[in-house]
């Protein structure tokens, strides 16, 4: 009997190319297999993921951006780890989404195109997130794409402008406020200090505040 993960390396390897539609048909196949991504077409496996330094990250993200849905319930969602069917060479996983309810559009239970916020955590992944990730989402139209460089202790926002991403910077408080989810502010310095209640604080002020 051939394990389930035998069979999935048969389907699938790390380095792989091939196209969109034949990726998510071999991984549709791979039932005990996750968080694989084709990134410009070439398919990219799982690290294995650490506790500190990528998933109580991820989960404060996560806590950030579901907050700001609670305000704004029934115009914008917030998720994790969903599959983005974003064109023919790339199908990610993005750590974190938020995206408006009426322009979303879902399909068989995945997302299609580009929603409108993307965060990634990079620790191991920082070379992909800010060179062949960056590029997909740029030229898909992602307009915004907050990079989490762990082992930098930075956070870099890019905002999309005319077609190419450019490097957005806190202002004299150390916030970031999207440029099309009003009222989405991030405080920079205490999501790096993971300092939970001031970056819920800072959620729905507005820039004159």
């Amino acid at each position: 009997m051939v394990s389930p993960i035998a069979a999935a390396a048969d389907l699938l390897q790390n380095g792989d190319v091939m196209s969109r539609e034949e990726f998510h048909r071999r991984f549709s196949e791979c039932e005990d297999l996750e968080r694989v991504e084709l990134i410009e077409g070439v398919v990219y496996m799982p690290s294995p993921v650490k506790l500190r330094s990528h998933s109580r990250r991820q989960t404060l993200v996560i806590v950030w951006l579901s907050a700001y849905e609670d305000l704004h319930a029934g115009e914008v969602e917030a998720t994790q780890e969903a599959s983005v069917l974003l064109d023919g060479q790339n199908e990610p996983i993005p750590d974190a989404m938020l995206y408006r309810v009426d322009s979303a559009r879902i399909d068989d239970d995945y997302f299609i195109g580009a929603p409108e916020l993307i965060v990634e955590i990079a620790n191991s992944s920082v070379a992909k997130d800010l060179h062949q990730k960056k590029r997909a989402y740029e030229r898909n139209g992602v307009a915004e794409y907050i990079v989490w460089r762990v082992r930098d202790e930075a956070i870099d926002w890019h905002q999309l402008r005319a077609g190419s991403y450019e490097l957005r910077q806190p202002d004299s408080d150390g916030m970031i406020e999207s440029e099309i989810f009003p009222g989405l502010r991030l405080n920079v310095p205490a999501m790096l200090a993971l300092d939970k209640k001031a970056v819920l604080a800072a959620l729905g002020r507005s820039r004159e505040q």
